[in-house]
């Protein structure tokens, strides 16, 4: 009973902070607690990125696990579908599989994958969390956080799965500069050996982030030998058409 009490806290936590931010002290008062169990609860919500310190450091405020789980009920699973016609025509124009992702917290969320018809390709990735800077679609959709969100993300311990994953917060930073420059984010064989991957975010009208759409292969036949630009243009023409059809959609 002790886990659900603590679950029933973080709760109200969660949404006296969807009212207006607060400090530990305030927070207490609105929800009747003890500050210490206040701080405690705060301390877990926020190392999950549910809840993050406003840049004065003194109140807490909804962190983006929330915001990127609200944005993406309502309209994930219609971007799926939007996005399935566009990843068939992808798969079809590289002959690689093409996916669709969204952000969720701090992780890249794959939810659909058209798959080529070649016998040797990348595994379909729907279903699997994978941290946002291994990937492609992940630093693509980190290129448009605001630049608190994404301070936030890089004062983390940022995890290596390969020999040439970005570890270090210096070098991440600097590369979001280069994916926000070129408008998409290579991947070489940073999260797993063997495969390369391009990614590209989706973005709405008021810059909010929808997801991301990206192509990925085996890292000895792609991308095939001068083939890095126009790869690169199909995806990024492709998350414009989508945000596109979004609008429509929302309209």
């Amino acid at each position: 009973m002790a886990g659900v009490q603590s679950v029933e806290r973080a709760f109200k936590i969660l949404e006296a902070l969807a009212v207006a931010p607060c400090g530990v002290s305030d927070m207490a008062r609105r929800v009747d607690l003890p500050k210490s169990t206040v701080a405690r609860l705060l301390s877990t919500l926020e190392a999950t990125a549910a809840v993050e310190r406003s840049p004065d450091g003194l109140t807490y405020r909804v962190g983006p696990a929330l915001r990127g789980i609200a944005a993406s009920i309502d309209g994930s699973m219609g971007l799926v579908e939007m996005a399935r016609p566009t990843l068939a025509r992808l798969s079809a124009l590289t002959d690689e599989a093409a996916g669709f992702s969204v952000a969720e917290g701090y992780l890249v969320h794959y939810l659909a994958q058209a798959d080529s018809n070649r016998t040797v390709q990348v595994r379909d990735w729907s279903g699997e969390l994978i941290p946002m800077h291994l990937v492609p679609s992940g630093l693509a959709m980190l290129a448009h956080w605001p630049d608190e969100d994404v301070d936030g993300y890089v004062s983390r311990s940022l995890e290596g799965r390969t020999q040439r994953s970005i570890t270090h917060p210096d070098k991440l930073l600097a590369r979001l500069q280069e994916v926000r420059n070129a408008g998409h984010a290579w991947g070489r064989e940073e999260f797993a050996e063997g495969i390369n991957s391009v990614g590209a975010a989706v973005v709405n009208g008021d810059g909010r982030v929808l997801g991301a759409i990206h192509i990925h292969g085996p890292s000895y036949r792609f991308p095939a030998s001068g083939e890095d630009g126009r790869i690169a243009d199909l995806v990024m023409d492709a998350a414009t058409r989508l945000a596109a059809s979004a609008a429509r959609l929302s309209r």
